[in-house]
């Protein structure tokens, strides 16, 4: 063997391909997806697979900078960057190249590369999906998203399992921070022991800073507390019992968080509610409620929140909100054994010059047609054809084939 050909079929790790039916099973989701944001009033848009750093990266923090594969601009020296998210991208046309001042609500979907995995199996190239609305702060915008989100995912094809919704709001840790009276530099200590969920650590610290707003003993109460507020509906009243030291940013983040979960339960009333407030996932980027759609599996499939701050780089401060996905997740973890239809009609390879003017009308009403390549060994079988063209006295007909 050619040892110059050894292993050339191989892929990078987290990078694949789509075989012809994963392929259509994706782009019929796909179009599913941008007909069902098309019918919510949503308009498409289509940013660059590449830009300059410093606007690629504004907003997204070190995370997203981790994971972004980057090159030098050959023309000027710049440092360019491949997305590994569309979102910021989709805040700058908003900000800068449609300066409405009424809310845009914008979709997308594209490819996207990232420079590692998530950790749990998931690809460095995802075909991601997603959606995003600019102007508006209340709670009925994160209701849009969240319900639109459902929507999408809806269109999977085969049947949708229950979902479950996964809700936070990252408010109410601010709330408690804000509380405490720390600086900088004690927060991201704090931070870090609750990611770590070290009650001693926790403990430790605010023994050390003195927070300067809280007696110790309320301190330690409400943020060992707050790490165990998970659960469903309920734990918003133990919540606001738990909080009553911290300042009034909590509440109103709790009571926007009961304004989104009464609004889901109006229209997904069998829909599943999990509220986790300690999920500070993208603490540093989001600045209100967080979401994510999770399969009884417990595979995620979409998430988003609010981010209201990423605008102002960009020049134009707006209020913002939206989720995204993978569309290949999507159909794995839905539709793992989709297949395209076998369907279409079979033309022997003897009779198409007689037959191009039925082989014409059959492609324009819609029909796949498969014409033969004389020689190649094709059949109506192998060609994935259920019909084949006959013709019969002085007309074409379509021939019933028998597929194994």
């Amino acid at each position: 063997m050619d040892q110059s050909t050894i292993n050339r079929w191989l892929l990078p790790d987290g990078v694949d391909e789509l075989l012809p039916d994963a392929a259509w099973s994706v782009e019929q989701y796909r179009r599913a997806f941008m007909d069902c944001c098309k019918s919510w009033g949503f308009e498409l848009v289509d940013p660059p697979l590449i830009e300059y750093l410093d606007s690629l990266l504004t907003g997204s923090g070190e995370t997203m900078d981790l994971q972004t594969f980057k090159l030098v601009d050959q023309h000027n020296g710049r440092a360019m960057g491949v997305r590994a998210d569309m979102t910021p991208q989709v805040a700058r046309i908003d900000a800068h190249s449609l300066q409405r001042d009424v809310p845009n609500r914008f979709f997308y979907t594209g490819s996207v590369l990232r420079a590692r995995t998530d950790g749990f199996g998931g690809s460095r190239s995802p075909r991601q999906f997603g959606a995003e609305l600019f102007g508006h702060a209340g709670p009925e915008s994160d209701i849009e998203i969240i319900r639109l989100m459902l929507a999408a995912l809806d269109q999977a094809p085969g049947e949708t399992p229950e979902l479950m919704l996964d809700l936070g709001h990252v408010g109410v840790y601010r709330g408690i921070v804000d509380a405490l009276g720390l600086d900088d530099s004690q927060e991201a200590q704090l931070f870090a022991a609750v990611q770590r969920g070290s009650i001693p650590d926790i403990k430790q610290l605010l023994a050390s800073q003195k927070p300067a707003n809280v007696s110790d003993e309320h301190a330690l109460e409400m943020v060992s507390g707050f790490m165990r507020l998970q659960g469903d509906e309920t734990i918003l009243t133990d919540a606001k019992a738990l909080l009553k030291h911290a300042n009034a940013a909590a509440i109103d983040a709790l009571d926007n968080l009961q304004q989104i979960i009464s609004a889901i339960k109006t229209s997904h009333p069998t829909m599943r509610i999990n509220i986790d407030l300690a999920d500070l996932r993208g603490y540093r980027y989001h600045t209100g409620v967080l979401f994510a759609a999770y399969t009884p599996d417990g595979i995620e499939l979409a998430r988003g929140g609010r981010y209201d701050a990423i605008g102002a780089a960009f020049g134009h401060a707006r209020p913002a909100t939206g989720f995204s996905g993978d569309l290949k997740r999507v159909i794995d973890s839905i539709s793992p054994h989709a297949s395209a239809a076998v369907t279409g009609v079979f033309v022997p390879w003897a009779i198409h010059n007689d037959a191009l003017a039925k082989v014409e009308a059959l492609r324009d009403a819609g029909e796949r047609v498969v014409v033969e390549l004389p020689g190649s060994g094709s059949t109506a079988q192998n060609s994935n054809c259920d019909r084949q063209l006959q013709q019969q006295q002085s007309e074409w007909v379509l021939a019933p084939i028998l597929i194994k």
